[in-house]
């Protein structure tokens, strides 16, 4: 795991939930070690996605490869890459940018819970506090593939 990486595991889809929306679909995933899990939002029309598929997620603070945080590098993001221009992203198949909003204890003693809103599609994962407390930031990138 990289320095702008701050979380990275590879889960199973053990559910999806279609039921409420047309295009988007509620994603449960337990990972690898059965330690963490997550719940999240995804636009299944753009990333098409089947129980039992495996999923490597990551979380970023940045999509610069060198780590550097965008804000202080004067770029703004995905938006300011030019052409042919490698970024963490190059690497998965989808990636969104969203806002950490609320940290709880998890359910389990020792875990921590956390939500992220990515423009409304949202995210819950819940794991060992050490492998989530780097997440105690304002903003994140999440990045998927198969």
């Amino acid at each position: 795991m990289s320095d702008q990486q701050l979380f990275e595991d590879t889960f199973t889809i053990t559910a999806i939930n279609s039921q409420k929306y047309d295009r988007v679909s509620r994603l449960s995933c337990t990972s690898s070690d059965s330690l963490t899990t997550f719940t999240l939002d995804v636009n299944t029309e753009l990333y098409p996605c089947a129980v039992g598929e495996s999923l490597s997620l990551a979380l970023a603070s940045t999509l610069s490869l060198d780590g550097k945080d965008e804000a202080v590098g004067g770029k703004g993001g995905w938006r300011d890459v030019g052409i042919g221009e490698q970024t963490l992203a190059n690497e998965f198949d989808y990636v969104c940018h969203g806002k950490i909003y609320r940290f709880e204890e998890g359910t389990t003693a020792g875990n921590l819970a956390v939500f992220v809103s990515f423009g409304g599609l949202l995210l819950y994962i819940e794991g060992p506090y050490k492998k989530l407390v780097p997440l105690k930031i304002d903003y994140v990138y999440l990045l998927l593939k198969k």
